[in-house]
Parts: C-alpha cells; structure tokens; sequence
C-alpha cells in the first residue's frame, strides 16, 4: 500500500460515521458575520480610514478637489520625481501643475523600464477604513498592476467619501471579482525570523494617500 492509500484510508474511515448530508455549501454554512465593526459617522469612517494607513506606515494627505493639482505637485516635488508614470486615464486635472515627465502606461514597458520612473499616480476602486486597505481593480484610472508594484514610490488617490467604504463585505460588494484586484495596506514591506522590517521588496517601499474631498491640508495625517 502506497503512502497515498494509507491517508486516504484514514479519512474514509474518520467520515464512515457522518451522515451524508447534501444541503448546498451556501446554505449548510452560517454566513451571519457582522458586516462592520461598530456603528460610525461618514467622518468616522475616513477619520478611521487615514488612522489604519497611518498605522500601516503609509503618508495620509487631505484636500479638496481644487488643491489636489497643487497637492500632487508638492508631493512629487518633496520626492525629487522627474517622471511619472500616469494610467490612460488620469484626470488630466491632476498633473496640470506637475514639472515631470509623463510615462504613460503602456503593453510593451519592460520591468527595467518601470524601474528607472520615479513615480506612479492612480487612482483607486475603493478604500476599506477597517483593514487600512486600498485596492485596485486595473481600471482606467489606474492602470496595469505592475506600474504600482514596480516604482518604489506610489501615490493614490482616494475620492471621500465615494469610495470609501467601513468594512471589508462592503468593499467586494463593489467590486468586480473577474478584475485584477491588487489589496494594498501599507508600501511593501517584509520581517525575516529575527523581524527586521524591510520595506520596499515586493512593491513601493514609499506609499502616499491622498484623501481627496475632506479636510485640507493642513489637517493631513502622516507616519
């Protein structure tokens, strides 16, 4: 008797005494979980949202619509970005005061080619305020996946309070699970067996949120 025969053995004789039962695997299971976590003002939630980033080490910035050309300018500035990688369809809005190459995504870019840009902008799909999560679903304004995994600097951008959702349920409930769906908490980042932090392996070790519709800037939450 193989090793194989010998297991599977074991778990027929382990199921010998169940009763077979043939009620459908979505109605067999209880799915009653909570669909959030607490019960929180549209305020909260953001509020809630750019703590969770903060927390996961990523730069949480707040504007209005009108400053976020003047916001992304700043933030690319501080950097020392002179190009951009942009997604095909980035409000053009966005960028009109940046002083930085445009590298627009494209089928043919090579990883080393992606390398050498400075930094990406997006947008996002949604924002979960409970998990700190961004994610992305590979939409127009957004881009293929690679352009926000390969640039070691990443900023998105969040429409408040449109697309930010409480609760992890919530957010697949907008999202189309036949997409590319990237979940980000946080820049890339790794711990070795004696846990030292080491950002920036898998993916930006630098990560900007721009919250765009709350409050300005001067009230803007970083870590």
């Amino acid at each position: 008797m193989s090793s194989r025969d010998a297991i599977l053995g074991r778990v027929r004789r382990a199921l010998a005494d169940v009763r077979q039962d043939d009620t459908p695997y979505d109605e067999a299971i209880d799915r009653s979980y909570l669909r959030e976590h607490g019960d929180r003002s549209v305020e909260e939630t953001v509020d809630l949202l750019a703590e969770n980033l903060a927390d996961y080490r990523a730069l949480v910035h707040r504007c209005t619509e009108e400053e976020l050309p003047e916001v992304l300018m700043r933030l690319l500035a501080e950097r020392g970005a002179t190009s951009v990688l942009v997604p095909p369809e980035l409000p053009p809005s966005w960028l009109k005061a940046v002083d930085a190459t445009r590298v627009h995504d494209r089928a043919a870019s090579t990883p080393h080619e992606l390398d050498r840009v400075d930094s990406a902008v997006t947008g996002c799909a949604v924002a979960i305020a409970e998990t700190g999560s961004i994610v992305l679903d590979g939409s127009p304004d957004q881009g293929r996946r690679r352009i926000t995994l390969v640039p070691d600097h990443h900023i998105c951008v969040v429409r408040v309070p449109g697309q930010v959702v409480s609760s992890v349920p919530q957010g697949l409930e907008r999202l189309d699970p036949a997409r590319p769906l990237t979940w980000i908490s946080g820049p890339s980042a790794t711990s070795d067996i004696e846990l030292d932090r080491v950002e920036g392996v898998h993916g930006p070790r630098t990560l900007e949120v721009v919250l765009v519709g709350g409050r300005p800037p001067e009230a803007e939450v970083t870590s």
